[in-house]
């Protein structure tokens, strides 16, 4: 999905134009703390905002220095068909420079931001440059068939080759009016799949609509639609994407019918395409006694196209499946119906963004809106400024998991935010429990989920402890919320006699003061009490506190909620270094002969 671009301003200098050109784009502005007044989001350090917003896909503006920027981006460049775009803009307007993501939008958007700034856009994409067009990015409405094929033909022309445009949608294909013409190099502009070494550019001028019967073979609906494509003679790129209605949005058939043709999916509602049955060839009274409306696959290919679409070819079906195209006269450059519903649960680590996946940050930046526990949220700083979110409690977790799994089911992409990973003690879990027992919405059901991992409280204390996980062990929650007390016990007492490294989460509350209590004192009849203990407090935070103990000198007084705890096992080692004590468990490679 297309992500909304961040105007980033590091000086008072740069705020007007900033504003300016934010306000035109509606565009987020992020200022540097205690420079930049009236912005939406505010961030300390340039260097890493800017390198946290371009891991995570987001393309930047920046009203600055150009060498800002690329000192910023700089160690994360690696294909330039995946990066975002990125612009510097002059804090008086004066000049846009697109210096990444040219023929990923970023010359359009400085063309857009000269015009609103009142500067110049210096581009410097050859393509635009000699040309005013750039081959491997066609225009809204234009799909590229043999991108394969882009670049040397572009270099071609520009090494004074003509071109001559052919094929039945030459006529449409305005854009490329500049390009000179000659025999050089043959662009064909058809609705046809490409012939083998010709630069074939479609016109997105058809829809697929399509319809199956509950747990349709994947393949009996891609044989049937392929079949249709080949009678119709239609390259897939001409496709604006696959419609349906929106009972079938986690039918796997119709997801991997999308996903192959690499081509979106959309979805209405029964009432919406029952309001296309003036329109469609084959309505049935069967159809809508099962789905409340008289057509599926013609239908949902009229309502793709909108109300200049006619069906080109009508209905045909297989045992379980059924599929029709419609075709529209001029291309289409917006999608209707809305897509399916998308939950992303992300788990951010302890909170830093350098502790935080590129996926995750990508997931979020993505994300329609969030959901979480307000702390959570507000640990995302600038990449949730501007988006919508509900704000939930700590205790209110099945009530977060419901609203963020309905709010997908309505089509919404959510990314429901947790601080560690989303999976250990955290809320993916609660998320497939909703969806297994059926206590949220059919359409609840229906959404795409994702896991996004983090880095979990355990790894973080190891990681700044030393290495206390260098072998076996093994994480217990001391909360008795939603485990009997007797089977935490039981779960210490097997984890103290098999000599794991046991990391306990949850080690106390306000109302909960005697497990951890209760636990060293089982662990202590099976090691030593020198076992070294590390107590590992809101880490990657400011307030980050690391404190070393001994499994005799644990006292519960001195841990509180936000603290895990890391007990060693019998074998775990504690060493002074110059940085301060670290703690580790040997992993056995002395027994091996292979330490020194």
């Amino acid at each position: 999905m297309a992500v909304t671009p961040v105007v980033v301003v590091i000086s008072a200098h740069g705020a007007t134009v900033g504003r300016k050109v934010a306000d035109a784009l509606g565009a987020p502005l992020h200022g540097r703390e205690g420079r930049v007044t009236g912005a939406d989001a505010t961030f300390p350090d340039a260097l890493v905002h800017v390198r946290d917003l371009f891991a995570a896909g987001v393309p930047v503006i920046g009203v600055c220095a150009a060498g800002v920027l690329i000192r910023a981006v700089g160690p994360l460049l690696s294909d330039k068909r995946a990066e975002p775009p990125v612009v510097a803009v002059a804090e008086d307007g004066s000049v846009v420079i697109p210096l990444l993501g040219g023929h990923r939008g970023a010359n359009r958007l400085a063309g857009r931001i000269a015009a609103v700034a009142g500067g110049v856009a210096a581009v410097t994409t050859a393509g635009d440059v000699a040309l005013g067009v750039a081959l491997d990015e066609p225009p809204p409405g234009w799909r590229l068939g043999t991108p394969e094929l882009a670049k040397d033909a572009m270099a071609a022309i520009l090494s004074g080759a003509g071109v001559r445009v052919t094929g039945d949608e030459a006529a449409r294909a305005g854009w490329l009016d500049g390009l000179p013409r000659g025999e050089g190099i043959g662009i064909a502009c058809a609705m046809a799949p490409p012939e083998p070494g010709v630069l074939t550019f479609h016109p997105v001028r058809a829809t697929l609509g399509v319809g199956c019967a509950r747990n349709c073979p994947p393949g009996e609906l891609a044989r049937l639609v392929q079949g249709m494509l080949d009678d119709a003679g239609l390259a897939p790129a001409a496709l604006a994407g696959v419609f349906s209605l929106d009972l079938k949005a986690d039918e796997p058939a119709v997801i991997a019918l999308a996903q192959t043709l690499n081509l979106p999916l959309r979805l209405f509602t029964a009432v919406e395409l029952e309001a296309e049955t003036p329109r469609v060839e084959h309505p049935s009274d069967v159809v809508f006694a099962e789905v409340g409306t008289h057509s599926v696959a013609e239908a949902a290919a009229l309502a793709g196209g909108g109300p200049q679409a006619a069906l080109w070819y009508p209905k045909r079906k297989t045992g379980m499946a059924t599929a029709a195209l419609a075709v529209t006269p001029d291309t289409i450059t917006a999608l209707h119906g809305r897509p399916r519903g998308h939950l992303a649960v992300v788990g951010i680590g302890p909170g830093q963004s350098a502790w935080r996946t590129p996926e995750a940050s990508r997931l979020i930046a993505e994300a329609d809106e969030l959901v979480g526990y307000g702390l959570y949220l507000d640990l995302l700083g600038p990449l949730a400024a501007g988006k919508p979110r509900a704000d939930f409690p700590l205790g209110g977790e099945a009530d977060r998991c419901r609203h963020a799994l309905e709010r997908a089911g309505q089509g919404a992409r959510v990314a429901l935010v947790y601080s560690g990973d989303a999976g250990i003690y955290a809320m993916a879990a609660l998320v497939w429990e909703l969806i297994d027992t059926g206590t949220v919405s059919d359409s609840a059901r229906r959404a795409a989920v994702v896991v996004a991992p983090g880095v979990s409280a355990l790894q973080a204390a190891a990681a700044r402890g030393g290495a206390p996980l260098g072998h076996d062990f093994c994480a217990i929650s001391l909360s008795d919320l939603l485990t009997p007390r007797a089977d935490i016990l039981r779960r210490v007492q097997a984890a103290a006699e098999g000599d794991f490294v046991i990391a306990f989460y949850n080690p106390v509350s306000k109302t909960r003061r005697t497990l951890l209590d209760q636990a060293k004192q089982t662990l202590l009849q099976h090691r030593p009490a020198d076992t070294p203990v590390l107590l590992a407090a809101s880490l990657g935070r400011p307030e980050e506190r690391m404190t070393h103990r001994t499994l005799g000198t644990l006292a519960v007084d001195e841990v509180d909620m936000l603290t895990v705890v890391l007990v060693g096992s019998s074998q775990t080692r504690r060493l002074q270094t110059g940085d301060g004590p670290r703690i580790y468990t040997p992993r056995g490679y002395a027994r091996k002969g292979t330490a020194p």
